[in-house]
């Protein structure tokens, strides 16, 4: 029981999604949805940016900024996808998150903004079956550690059936001699 709830809890979290954003209107925050579920995470290329962990990946945490900025613009979501995809131009390097990845040295985040990039920016495959392999990896992991646990305490356990056997052993032949 004591491992069932850190699964859960880890699972959710994977199956989770993080819709983390500055923006407050509605129709935005769908914009910022529908953007962040198509376009994959950088560090993760797995999952869509809208579950990627913005904590672990500065990357990502930048490139949904830009798409917020890209959506207070004005621009649909479809829009915003095809730009990533074919390039905004150079007209976008006066932009603050293209200049910090300039200024950072991720020259080819700012380069795949201003120039594309291309169909891998798009967020496939599913994440679904690798989800589910991380899970069932987890359980196995957790499996085993209990397994390994239970297996030392009855060696541990024999161990001391078998020293208090002979503890009363030499116990009674005192008694007796």
């Amino acid at each position: 029981m004591k491992f069932i709830l850190p699964v859960i809890f880890l699972a959710s979290s994977i199956f989770s999604e993080s819709t983390n954003t500055t923006l407050s209107e509605a129709k935005q925050i769908d914009i910022f949805s529908e953007v962040t579920s198509k376009i994959r995470c950088i560090c993760l290329p797995s999952l869509p940016i809208k579950s990627c962990s913005f904590n672990n990946c500065p990357v990502s945490a930048m490139l949904k900024q830009f798409i917020e900025n890209r959506i207070r613009d004005g621009e649909t979501s479809n829009e915003i996808i095809a730009k990533l995809q074919t390039g905004y131009g150079d007209s976008v390097s006066t932009d603050p998150i293209v200049k910090k990845f300039i200024s950072i040295g991720s020259d080819s985040m700012a380069n795949g903004i201003i120039h594309g990039f291309g169909e891998r920016i798009l967020a496939e495959p599913d994440s679904t079956w690798i989800n589910i392999t991380l899970i069932l990896l987890m359980i196995s992991g957790i499996s085993l550690i209990g397994f390994f646990y239970r297996l030392n305490s009855k060696k541990i356990s024999t161990e001391t059936k078998t020293l208090h056997s002979e503890n009363l052993k030499k116990y009674l032949k005192e008694i007796e001699g």
